[in-house]
């Protein structure tokens, strides 16, 4: 017996999967079914389940978030997603599993045996770390959660970073803009303090893309914008700047 629990924050998805599962796959045993990851995320340390099916799109919490508050998750994951280019590439480059909303029974199926394939091969701490890898600091891309889904960035193509009411606007060389509902302190923690600068309270620039320091207390960027650069952390600035 497979002992699993689903997390997913809408509660007639959640039903319908839980319904698909008792129907189809006596196989498994449905531990708990929750719409706060929160609250899932301690079910999963006391029940220590063998798998987790787990929604990416929730409030407050994403999948990916639930998945990282784990050092060594050993539990499979089968994430489910409304949109089937949902951080797809980092998914499959970890051999997990996912199925599209609204849920076909031939594509849960297929995800099921894939993930009791990887239990027996114990493969599951593995298979995380990659995911984990993929979407923390440990890499050199970064994980944009954004409107339509999640965008995967290479840190050196960021120029810099600029927060208002929650939200964060990424801006890199190409040009391209990305709007993520992170705030500017989450991005903060993700990026190399070494290659990153955080000159306002609303701001955090690459350190390579920087091309001069102005008198009146602004720091230039190769595409010509101007960010402020605060009294208190001018000093560190070209402490940084004059290692590099």
């Amino acid at each position: 017996m497979i002992r699993c629990i689903l997390i997913d924050d809408e509660a007639k998805a959640l039903k319908m999967l839980q319904k698909k599962i008792k129907k189809n796959f006596s196989q498994l045993e449905i531990l708990g079914s929750f719409q706060e990851p929160e609250r899932a995320v301690t079910a999963i340390k006391e029940l220590k389940p063998d798998l987790v099916f787990l929604d990416i799109a929730m409030p407050n919490m994403s999948g990916f978030d639930v998945l990282s508050q784990f050092e060594e998750p050993v539990f499979e994951v089968i994430f489910v997603t409304a949109y089937d280019n949902y951080a797809i590439q980092a998914i499959r480059h970890a051999a997990i599993g996912y199925i599209v909303k609204p849920i076909d029974d031939e594509a849960l199926a297929q995800a099921i045996k894939k993930a009791e394939q990887n239990i027996q091969l114990k493969a599951a701490k593995e298979n995380n770390k990659v995911l984990l890898d993929l979407l923390t600091e440990k890499s050199n891309t970064i994980s944009i959660p954004t409107q339509e889904g999640y965008t995967f960035i290479k840190k050196e193509h960021v120029v810099r970073l600029e927060g208002a009411d929650g939200y964060t606007k990424i801006i890199c060389n190409d040009n391209q803009e990305y709007l993520s509902s992170y705030n500017l302190g989450k991005f903060l923690e993700l990026l190399d303090t070494k290659d990153f600068f955080q000159p306002h309270r609303s701001h955090i620039i690459n350190l390579k893309y920087v091309t001069r320091y102005l008198n009146e207390g602004y720091l230039e960027l190769t595409d010509k914008t101007r960010v402020p650069l605060v009294k208190t952390k001018r000093k560190s600035f070209l402490e940084l700047m004059n290692q590099s």
